[in-house]
């Protein structure tokens, strides 16, 4: 049954290995927590013992549940079972933790001053600056191919980012230049967009150690890819931008998720006010 479900997650909802992993990790051991009784015998009581034994942050709590609710609704669908034992459990509060966001000339920093020396420094140009330009989660910059880059109209194609959906972002000059002098050095060929020294396509891993260490070259500790993301919708934001552009750049199923930088934005202008304006501060007077 528990194959019988990834297979579906898989195939109809276009779900990653790594949920498909993590969500048969937890049936299974759900499975032998309760035995002999099986999955379709689990109680609500069955399932708060579970996640109590299993503990951890609330964010790991809530994807128990969530991967749990959406087993359950599969077999609600399915007529295996008539009402799902997940649906009442309570949903925990988990803190929203705020993304590192690069001010604009910390951003230009790491991608204009790349690491690496002879090929590699302009490889990782490159790399940074469609990274950054475009928004790019760290697996769509891996997955680009030579094809996926238009540097006449300056547009990036991303194929099949997260949750199966092609979008096409646009990219300024300096993306589009520092392309084109990759493209100069590693031949315009089809294939991997970013190779590695062996020519093969250059893993998630090793574009993670092209931002750290152009984050470090500048001085800037703990730069990742998505830094380098969250920087771009952020400023595109504090430029103007409206949130739903900003939602089909970043590639983002639901406007909700998108919405977060306006939070982001909210709460540091209520930083900036409590700490500049005379009536933002606590006297201590009970006002």
């Amino acid at each position: 049954m528990v194959e019988r479900y990834l297979d579906f997650l898989g195939a109809e909802r276009a779900a990653s290995a790594h949920t498909l992993r993590a969500y048969g990790v937890d049936l299974r051991d759900l499975a032998a927590f309760v035995a002999p009784r099986d999955l379709l015998a689990v109680t609500v009581l069955d399932l708060r013992r579970w996640l109590a034994r299993r503990g951890g942050a609330p964010s790991s709590t809530l994807r128990h549940i969530s991967g749990f609710r959406t087993f359950y609704r599969w077999t609600l669908r399915e007529g295996l079972l008539t009402e799902s034992p997940a649906e009442r459990l309570a949903t925990p509060k988990v803190p929203r933790s705020l993304p590192r966001v690069l001010e604009v000339d910390e951003a230009s920093e790491v991608v204009e001053s790349p690491s690496g020396s002879e090929w590699r420094k302009v490889r990782n140009a490159a790399l940074l600056e469609l990274a950054y330009g475009a928004g790019l989660r760290v697996s769509e910059v891996a997955g680009l191919d030579v094809a996926d880059v238009d540097l006449h109209e300056g547009l990036v194609r991303v194929r099949a980012g997260k949750g199966r959906k092609d979008r096409v972002v646009p990219v300024g000059p300096p993306a589009v230049d520092a392309t084109r002098a990759w493209l100069s050095e590693r031949g315009a060929a089809a294939g991997p967009l970013f190779t590695n020294v062996r020519g093969g396509r250059l893993t998630v891993r090793g574009i993670y150690d092209v931002v750290r260490g152009s984050g470090a070259n500048n001085g800037l500790a703990g730069v990742h890819p998505h830094a380098l993301r969250h920087s771009f919708a952020t400023h595109l934001l504090r430029g103007g931008a409206d949130i739903r552009s900003i939602q089909e750049m970043l590639g983002h199923a639901s406007l909700s998720t998108t919405q977060r930088y306006t939070h982001l934005e909210i709460e540091e202008l209520q930083r900036a006010w409590r700490k500049a304006h005379p009536h933002g501060r606590d006297t201590g007077g009970g006002r």
